[in-house]
């Protein structure tokens, strides 16, 4: 089935879904999640093309969601704490009907070398979600599950495909594989498919372990998951863009970074750097938005950064916000005049692919200051799209930032070069029509497999 057989408009509206489609069911710990906007368009962009259900194997949890979002939880099947009961009549059921397969998947799942108890705890939950999705799934009619993260959410898919009898396949990102889960080359092997998100990641992800993915590894970026800025005529040879920033010349310069209070995000460098900027005489600005804690991974950084500001007498030139809603970010977006992405690597090996705000960034024609880890460099081009410097490195991004304060036609070029990129690579429509084709070739590819 070819990208234009699969379903180009959207359902409803005399388009209904066309028959024969495999359904789909994504798996995930949290659904919808504030963190996770990406898979959020990523989900709903798929619902146009593909009958998809989603399972949220933990609890709902709404805080800080988007209007879109909240409005789409009521389609979701959430579990939490309230499903242990299901969870473990099935465990039961399982054990008095299908001993030996209970056991070789609890082997299979579970003795392993977890890195902590909390990973142990998230994939033993998983665990037994997946024997329940397992009976539940052929109940509603599911053909295949995709796990949008290798870790707890492809536990359980795992375990339903095998008890279910359908394919599985999974998502792996930059900080899923350094430092890796012990079962991560595992269940790449046993995948359908392994989507990536960046090329980056992707030639890590076939180069990992003994390449058991090798072949199988497929490129789909994320698609923006904001509404574009306000577009006009005379605006769309320049990336389509009406946004006045970067306003460079009238100061203070207004410096954005957002992210998790994580190690790997190098908000300690920036701020550093900020000393240096002040040392210069720079006259600007930072919002450093973002949330500290270890819940939902946020990181656990906030209270360090807070006494960095402090000890470094930044109190008056840095904000910090805190967690901003999605709604909010467009505002932000427009009230900024530079980017900045100053990603590290952890000694542990985690790194960051390309971060969702940095795409948002680039769509909303702000030029991108970033470190060259990764896939970064993939969307900020050097002198292209921003400016690219070392990592770990504050006087070189100090100097990033003097250079486009001191060159603002050259900030705003590289600003509208990033909106025409993000407007191609993360396309919407475009992305999301390739990422149902993958379903459905490699859904069809394993029928066949199993007919031979």
């Amino acid at each position: 089935m070819t990208t234009e057989q699969i379903n180009p408009s959207p359902p409803g509206e005399g388009n209904p879904l066309p028959a024969g489609l495999p359904h789909v069911a994504y798996v995930l710990l949290w659904y919808p999640l504030f963190t996770q906007p990406f898979i959020f368009r990523e989900v709903e962009g798929l619902k146009e093309h593909l009958p998809l259900t989603v399972y949220s194997l933990y609890a709902r949890n709404l805080r800080h969601c988007s209007t879109e979002m909240r409005a789409a939880a009521d389609s979701v099947r959430t579990f939490g704490i309230k499903a242990a009961p299901l969870f473990a009549l099935e465990l039961l059921r399982q054990l008095l009907t299908h001993p030996l397969r209970l056991c070789r998947l609890f082997r299979r799942s579970m003795f392993r070398r977890w890195r902590s108890l909390e990973t142990f705890g998230e994939n033993l939950w998983a665990f037994g979600a997946g024997l329940y999705l397992g009976r539940r799934f052929r109940e509603d009619g599911i053909d295949m599950i995709h796990a949008p993260w290798p870790r707890g959410a492809a536990t359980a898919a795992w375990v339903a495909a095998d008890i279910a009898g359908v394919p599985f396949s999974t998502s792996a990102r930059g900080d899923n594989l350094e430092p890796a889960d012990p079962d991560l080359a595992d269940k790449l092997s046993a995948a359908l498919f392994v989507r990536a998100n960046n090329a980056a990641d992707q030639a890590r992800i076939e180069a990992f372990d003994r390449s058991q993915a090798r072949g199988k590894v497929a490129l789909v970026y994320n698609s923006l998951t904001l509404p574009p800025p306000a577009v006009d005529s005379t605006a769309s040879r320049s990336g389509g863009c009406t946004r006045k920033t970067p306003r460079l010349e009238q100061g203070p310069v207004r410096l954005l970074a957002l992210g998790r209070f994580d190690v790997t995000k190098g908000f300690d460098v920036l701020l550093t750097a900020c000393g240096i900027l002040r040392e210069r005489g720079l006259n600007f600005s930072l919002t450093l938005a973002g949330g500290g804690g270890k819940v939902m991974g946020l990181g656990h950084l906030g209270a360090q950064l807070v006494k960095m500001r402090k000890d470094l007498g930044l109190e008056k030139q840095v904000d910090m916000p805190g967690l901003i809603s999605h709604n909010e970010l467009p505002r932000i977006l427009d009230e900024h005049d530079i980017f900045v992405a100053p990603c590290v690597v952890h000694a542990s090996g985690r790194r960051d692919g390309i971060p969702n705000t940095v795409i948002e960034a680039l769509a909303y024609a702000l030029p991108v200051i970033s470190t060259t880890v990764n896939a970064l460099p993939e969307v900020v081009r050097d002198h292209e799209t921003g400016l690219a410097i070392p990592p770990g490195d504050p006087q070189a991004l100090a100097e990033a930032v003097l250079r486009l304060v001191g060159h603002p036609e050259e900030a705003r070029r590289m600003g509208r070069n990033g909106a025409l990129l993000a407007r191609d690579m993360f396309d919407p429509h475009t992305n999301n029509l390739r990422l149902a084709e993958l379903f459905i070739s490699w859904y069809a590819h394993w029928k066949k497999t199993c007919a031979a």
